[in-house]
């Protein structure tokens, strides 16, 4: 691919990943109850399940979308269960300093599978990129070569901006310094998570 196509198709994504949407919400509600550290995690799934969706599109897989319509439409709906269920616990996590504020999904592999769901069942990801990427390159000359580029560009946009969302929810999350501060964090991060899992719902 020629370094303009790469350009245009990363001052797209840059916009389009950097307003906040359904990933952003759940993302910021995350670091807000759990810290940095822990979403690392979460932050992978989101990548690589960006990456499956760029392979679709540039595989020109979009009738597996439509032929597996019913598996996405499962995913969709237990991603946004899952989502609904971290929400309730976020509501009603301890405040107490020296409490658990949210036990559940605070396991690496928990954090991981919030992402994918997130990001999987979100079929809007992959719209967005065959809508783009055939203005880029010619698909039936797509090669190994092109599809690296696209996927190492993508990956660059998307850990730049989510690693700045992220790291102002953490810095965001170091100024509770009390009880009803840790609650209305709480609440607001249920709120985003219950925000996040209707906006999924609705695509």
């Amino acid at each position: 691919m020629t370094a303009g196509a790469l350009m245009v198709f990363a001052l797209t994504l840059l916009v389009a990943a950097g307003s906040p949407g359904p990933s952003i919400a759940a993302l910021v509600a995350r670091v807000l109850t759990n810290g940095l550290r822990d979403v690392l995690p979460f932050l992978a799934a989101m990548w690589i399940g960006e990456a499956i969706w760029l392979s679709f599109a540039v595989g020109g897989l979009a009738i597996v979308a439509q032929t597996f319509a019913v598996i996405f439409t499962i995913m969709k709906v237990l991603g946004v269960a899952y989502l609904l269920f971290l929400a309730w616990k976020m509501w009603f996590a301890p405040t107490g300093a020296d409490s658990d504020q949210l036990s559940i999904g605070r396991k690496p592999w928990q954090m991981f599978l919030a992402g994918m769901v997130v990001t999987l069942g979100n079929p809007k990801i992959m719209v967005f990129y065959l809508a783009l990427v055939p203005t880029l390159i010619d698909l039936d000359q797509l090669d190994l070569l092109s599809w690296a580029e696209l996927t190492v560009t993508m990956l660059a946009v998307l850990v730049t901006i989510d690693s700045a969302w992220a790291l102002a929810a953490a810095h965001a999350r170091r100024l509770l310094t009390n009880h009803r501060a840790v609650r209305i964090a709480n609440r607001t991060s249920a709120a985003m998570m219950v925000g996040a899992a209707a906006a999924i719902a609705a695509k």
